[in-house]
């Protein structure tokens, strides 16, 4: 890309910290060092990924402080003693884990309990981050499950031109970006912060110079979107046909290339 990412972006679960394993571990060694000159973002999920169908948490089991002196605990403590600022998402996309992991009003408790275990824990070097989709069929869900502008710091929002992957018309970057952003500023927060915390475009196969195309439009699109302050382009493959979301050739290299050599996607970090 030709320059430093400033955000890092890591997932892990719920999973008990013991031994080797990662996934459990907020700001394991390698996060640490790679935090040393970048911002993290920790993405912490409600699951236990491999784990058995009764050690997957619920929001309920969250929210009653089942969880914390086994995990909620332990990884305030860890991210206390770290120091830095991080970016932390609990349950990124939630509105599309309701009802399978409980209600909006389930999901706004566990949030909150989580907030407050780490304020009462003197955590205080976590930017609160609320990731949804912004997908506006769940516009109701969303509303529905944002804890409050007293727990979040930043808003997050994921949004693609999927194409073909979603069998849906191709988008162009404004089209993916503007009604979501204008609907988050009227219906949850006019002044938070906000992050594209996925965004990219599958390929058309029948025009190569497309993708090129759809990611010259991104530093004058981002220019437009009061109160975004972060953009992170996803360049990975989806599952399912046709949803490969990476860079598909050397003129979309090319493309991105330039975009996010743009001054304004080059702006001290704060």
């Amino acid at each position: 890309m030709g320059r430093k990412l400033d955000i890092v972006y890591t997932y892990h679960d719920m999973s008990l910290t013991q031994g080797a394993r990662r996934e459990g571990q907020l700001l394991t060694p390698e996060e640490r060092r790679v935090g040393e000159d970048h911002l993290l973002l920790l993405s912490w999920e409600s699951k236990w990924w491999g784990g058995t169908k009764q050690q997957q948490p619920t929001w309920q089991q969250i929210a009653a402080g089942e969880l914390d002196r086994t995990v909620i605990d332990v990884q305030a403590e860890r991210i206390k003693d770290y120091g830095k600022k991080v970016f932390l998402s609990f349950d990124l996309e939630m509105d599309t884990r309701t009802p399978a992991n409980g209600t909006p009003a389930d999901y706004v408790k566990a949030y909150r309990h989580i907030h407050d275990r780490f304020r009462a824990l003197g955590v205080d070097n976590v930017v609160w981050t609320w990731i949804t989709t912004g997908y506006l069929d769940h516009a109701d869900e969303m509303k529905r499950m944002y804890p409050g502008d007293d727990y979040v710091d930043w808003i997050g929002y994921n949004q693609y031109n999927y194409y073909r992957c979603h069998n849906a018309d191709w988008m162009t970057f404004a089209q993916t970006q503007d009604s979501v952003h204008d609907w988050i500023r009227e219906h949850i927060s006019d002044d938070k912060p906000l992050m594209l915390s996925e965004f990219g475009t599958a390929q058309d196969p029948a025009r190569p110079q497309r993708q090129a195309e759809w990611y010259a439009q991104v530093p004058g699109v981002l220019k437009g979107l009061e109160g975004v302050k972060a953009a992170l382009q996803w360049n990975y493959r989806d599952p399912g046909p046709h949803c490969d979301l990476a860079l598909a050739n050397d003129a979309a290299w090319n493309s991105l290339r330039k975009a996010v050599a743009d001054p304004y996607l080059n702006q001290p970090l704060r």
